[in-house]
């Protein structure tokens, strides 16, 4: 069955936007009376059908509504570096959200290349990827925030920093978290954390872990970082 994203929705009834209505009466072809579902960010499905097939302002009616969809007991923050390639910080976002991510924080270190990410962009592919793998809820996507005031942030969760150099003791995620534990992990650039970076994490709480013995692309690091939350969850 289809998914479309229906922000604000409220009531028996909700009308697609002109892009969301487009897709579904032009590209799809649908009619009167096709089933679909939509998702509101907030956590909540609903299933429905099309009622007025306009592609331009296709209207739904709601049949049933299912809320705190999937919801999990526990959150996921990962910070992580933008990237030279946009691209390969855009495909980090789309896994993570199909397998299950709270907060995106892209955080501005010492070796990051590219201080900025295509916000409006990387918002549609959050949408994308909730609808793609049937989430509900829609994870946070932050302004790109510098390293150190992100680490002096106040924070109740697991503090995790995922790093190569071999000079500091490391633990796997799974010796330090714990199934249902909200979590924060941070994730470096290409040339990794500096060692001020890590030290000044450390200081403030943020444990540091390794990914296993291969060394990781950044995003690949955090596709990895949000898999094993995901699978101690399980």
């Amino acid at each position: 069955m289809q998914i479309f994203y229906a922000p604000g929705i409220n009531g028996d009834s909700y009308m697609l936007d002109e892009k969301e209505s487009k897709h579904c009466i032009r590209v799809l072809r649908m009619v009167k009376g096709t089933s679909v579902k939509l998702i509101d960010g907030r956590g909540n499905l609903y299933e429905g059908h099309v009622s007025d097939p306009d592609p331009k302002r296709c209207l739904i009616t709601v049949s049933e509504v299912r809320n705190n969809f999937e919801n999990r007991d526990y959150r996921l923050h990962i910070a992580i570096s933008p990237l030279k390639n946009p691209e390969r910080f855009e495909w980090f976002v789309e896994k993570s959200v199909e397998i299950g991510i709270d907060e995106i924080t892209p955080l501005i270190c010492k070796n990051t290349e590219k201080q900025s990410v295509k916000q409006e962009r990387t918002e549609n592919i959050i949408i994308s990827a909730m609808k793609q793998s049937l989430k509900a809820l829609k994870p946070v996507l932050n302004e790109p925030m510098s390293f150190e005031k992100f680490i002096g942030q106040p924070s109740a969760e697991k503090k995790m920093i995922a790093h190569c150099r071999n000079s500091v003791e490391r633990a796997k995620i799974s010796d330090i978290y714990r199934k249902g534990d909200n979590a924060v992990i941070l994730i470096g650039p290409e040339g990794d954390f500096s060692e001020e970076e890590i030290l000044n994490a450390s200081k403030n709480g943020f444990l540091p872990v390794h990914l296993g013995s291969s060394r990781l692309r950044t995003e690949t690091a955090g596709v990895s970082a949000c898999h094993s939350i995901y699978f101690i969850n399980q």
